[in-house]
């Protein structure tokens, strides 16, 4: 019996990826890079249950990306309704870049997670809007003691009818933060999720500029309604950590690991939310040594265009010694 068990909930989607670079990728994606990520950390030591809908035709080949690693459990990896997310994604730089989306993956429901309810964690990396509903994170947290990792780049995003990837007000948040232990999000996403009761007509809202003036105030107010941790990534300054010690809020800035050459940043975050789950198993309140694995492994992630860039604990641990001083 492995010593861990993590449940990873999320599209594997069929990407189409032309980089800053110019350069054309295609591969699965998503919850691949969180699986084979944890999968390399975890070794002998435990076992990744990916939980995913996928199209008939993309069954067998991403089955069999996953089962080269002898601890990924591929049988929640299911097609019955032929079902699965096919995404465009062109890059305008390094960080930023266009989405479409034309193939939608059908709804992971308590149903596909009834049988991993003795998971230590369960790291949800949904892409848009309705991939992890809320009543699927309650069914886990009324039926399961795993920590519940939620990135909110899925409800802070939506698709319209000409497959067209918009970013949008996560209006219902606070419907979900009881459901939640820790949220995870990058900067722009944390505007989606912090905003007025109402606007002026002609008020924008600056989206994409780096203020992080609010993430305190959201910060308080989520620890508040029920989350145990809130993590914003902050590009190459790393990542903004919040918790609560005796009553109070903390915030402790992680720095970035610094890499030399980004190859393809595709995948960073699904990859900085499996370094979260790797993190939480000893220690699941230790959030600051949690955002050193997840930054850790969002670093690996930029240095290639396929799996091989995910290293062992061994490694990964040398890597955040090297960056930090300690683990």
């Amino acid at each position: 019996m492995s010593k861990y068990n993590v449940a990873v909930l999320g599209p594997i989607p069929r990407d189409h990826i032309t980089t800053h670079h110019g350069e054309v990728i295609e591969k699965y994606g998503c919850a691949t890079h969180t699986a084979i990520g944890l999968s390399k950390l975890l070794g002998g030591d435990g076992t990744v249950f990916p939980v995913s809908h996928v199209r008939k035709k993309d069954e067998a080949a991403i089955k069999e990306i996953l089962t080269e690693y002898p601890n990924i459990n591929v049988d929640h990896i299911t097609s019955d309704q032929d079902q699965g997310d096919v995404i465009s994604l062109k890059f305008v730089d390094q960080n930023n870049r266009l989405e479409r989306q034309t193939g939608f993956m059908n709804p992971i429901i308590p149903k596909d997670v009834e049988h991993l309810l003795h998971c230590d964690v369960f790291v949800c990396v949904p892409i848009t809007d309705y991939e992890v509903p809320l009543e699927t994170l309650k069914y886990i947290k009324e039926n399961s003691n795993g920590t519940i990792i939620f990135d909110a780049h899925g409800p802070t995003n939506t698709v319209t009818v000409t497959g067209d990837r918009l970013i949008k007000f996560w209006v219902d948040r606070d419907q979900w933060l009881p459901y939640i232990d820790v949220l995870k999000m990058n900067l722009e996403e944390s505007k989606c999720c912090w905003f007025e009761k109402e606007y002026p007509p002609e008020s924008l809202v600056h989206i994409n500029d780096e203020n992080t003036e609010h993430l305190p105030d959201f910060a308080e107010h989520a620890l508040n309604r029920g989350i145990k941790s809130l993590i914003v990534t902050l590009d190459s300054k790393g990542g903004a950590v919040y918790y609560k010690k005796d009553g109070a809020v903390q915030e402790e800035i992680v720095k970035s690991i610094r890499v030399e050459n980004v190859v393809d940043t595709t995948g960073c975050g699904d990859s900085f939310a499996g370094g979260l789950g790797f993190g939480l198993l000893e220690n699941p309140a230790d959030y600051t040594k949690a955002a050193k694995y997840a930054n850790a492994l969002g670093a690996q992630r930029t240095q290639g265009r396929d799996f091989s860039v995910f290293k062992s604990k061994k490694e990964t641990d040398k890597m955040i010694l090297e960056n930090y001083g300690d683990i």
